[in-house]
This record gives C-alpha cells, sequence and structure tokens, in this order.
C-alpha cells in the first residue's frame, strides 16, 4: 500500500510539475494517434476526453492519501522466561 501510494504521487508530481499545458494536450494527442485515431473526428475527441478524466481522477485520489494510516495490528514480542 505504502509503495502504490508513493508511486502515485511521485507519478503525479512529474505529470503536473513538467509540463505545460500545451505541452500536455500534445502528449495526449500523440497517444490518441498512436492508438491509431485520427484527428478531427468524434473517436479522437474522446479518447482525449478519456484522458483528461483519468488524469482527474488521479488528481482526486491523491488528495485523500492518508500519509499516516492507522495501525491495524501489530505484534507483541513477550519474552520467555527461563526456569
Amino acid at each position: 500500500m505504502f509503495l502504490r501510494t508513493t508511486a502515485v504521487i511521485v507519478f503525479g508530481l512529474l505529470l503536473s510539475g513538467c509540463m505545460t499545458a500545451e505541452q500536455q494536450r500534445t502528449a495526449d494527442e500523440e497517444k490518441c494517434r498512436s492508438y491509431g485515431f485520427t484527428r478531427k473526428n468524434d473517436a479522437f475527441a474522446e479518447c482525449l476526453q478519456r484522458l483528461e478524466l483519468d488524469r482527474r481522477a488521479a488528481a482526486r485520489e491523491n488528495r485523500y492519501v492518508d500519509p499516516f494510516p492507522p495501525v491495524i495490528y501489530r505484534p507483541v514480542y513477550v519474552p520467555v522466561r527461563a526456569r
């Protein structure tokens, strides 16, 4: 869980800090073209929309990440006394 949370946070920081809106749009268009869609049609627009919705969902998930989750189980060590 911790590894997944850290990976999501790092991924979000990489996406948000390195690209301008124009660069992000260009990257999204390239990704949709790599899937085989061509510009100026409904399928291409839907591809761009899905990429944006995925990015927004990931951002919402990152907002609610608890850096200190509650401890559910912690074993207690009880030493055995020698007789």
